[in-house]
């Protein structure tokens, strides 16, 4: 029997050897993942097949992007199932449909603009939609910016810089949106998610986090959020416990309401992560996260060689969520 992670309303039971490839495919570092309305999973990863889509039950559907995508990294998804599709190893956004035609491509692919000049974009992280359709990108590793979009690709505005005040950022990775059009920046080095008007007004921030990566708006009116964050990345805080790997779920204000796994640090013991770098939710509350162990094995287990269940199991996980 796996673990129950969390507690009351939010606990959760890992579902084992949940996604089901086809004979001599391999699933590695899942950056993202997203699920439509028909609850079919989309698993945007770094392998030899970028964008896996599997059904509820872990079925494999189809494939795409292959020869397309260089660096899988973002993926949300708008209400007409179209894809927006974020590659920070070409420097752009793609509109896609549920099968793969991309619709709109935002950026120049392998153009990156210049190092911190705020322009876009140097490796882009992450999409969310504004309620009206507008397209806000998070920019990201090269960058330190969020810039908003019309839904045809023309650029509204930008804000951010390099720092730690209100504003700025350090490693914009992650972006959501609510209802109401705010917009919640994951802010990773910064320890923070930061909250914006959709103009780019400062508003508040939450605290209390580490390294914040993933970022799912989800619930009535999108106002619980669940939030990914990273373990330590130190050699000298690697072992401290109780700073994650872990998932964070919090209400629209930021309070904690459960926290999943991260007391013993990353792990690949049923019930632990190593870097919960996406998340998505269905239709029935479960959450489905994509990992980027492979990219983080180094880091958390430096003296240790990688074995092969890091790519089969801990790149993509399913939590279902368990009745009161």
């Amino acid at each position: 029997m796996s673990p129950i992670l969390g507690s009351g309303e939010h606990s959760y039971r890992v579902v084992k050897n949940w996604a089901k490839l086809p004979d001599g495919w391999a699933l590695t570092d899942v950056a993202s993942v997203a699920v439509d309305s028909k609850d079919r999973v989309y698993a945007f990863n770094r392998g030899a097949h970028p964008m896996i889509v599997f059904d509820r039950d872990g079925n494999f559907i189809r494939s795409f992007g292959e020869g397309l995508f260089s660096r899988a990294h973002g993926l949300s998804i708008d209400a007409d199932d179209n894809l927006y599709c974020t590659d920070d190893g070409d420097h752009t956004v793609r509109k896609c449909t549920p099968e793969g035609k991309v619709l709109l491509t935002i950026g120049l692919p392998e153009r990156p603009t210049p190092f911190m000049s705020g322009e876009p974009f140097n490796r882009c992280t992450h999409t969310a939609l504004s309620p009206s359709g507008e397209i806000y990108v998070s920019d990201g590793y090269g960058n330190a910016r969020v810039h908003k979009y019309r839904p045809d690709g023309r650029l509204i505005r930008s804000w951010g810089e390099p720092g730690s005040d209100p504003g700025q950022f350090n490693i914009v990775h992650n972006i959501a949106t609510d209802e109401d059009g705010f917009v919640y920046v994951a802010d990773r080095e910064n320890h923070r998610i930061q909250i914006f008007d959709g103009d780019g007004r400062y508003e508040t921030q939450w605290n209390n986090l580490h390294r914040p990566c993933a970022l799912c708006a989800c619930g009535a009116r999108r106002k619980t959020f669940i939030i990914g964050e990273l373990g330590p990345g130190m050699p000298v805080n690697l072992n401290v416990p109780n700073l994650g790997p872990r998932l964070t779920i919090a209400d629209a204000g930021g309070k904690r309401l459960a926290r999943l796994g991260g007391e013993h640090g990353p792990g690949l013991e049923t019930g632990r992560f190593l870097a919960p770098h996406g998340l998505a939710i269905d239709s029935r509350g479960d959450i489905y996260v994509g990992e980027v162990g492979v990219t983080n094995w180094s880091t958390s287990f430096p003296d240790r060689p990688m074995p092969d269940e890091v790519m089969i199991r801990l790149c993509l996980q399913k939590l279902e969520r368990v009745s009161a």
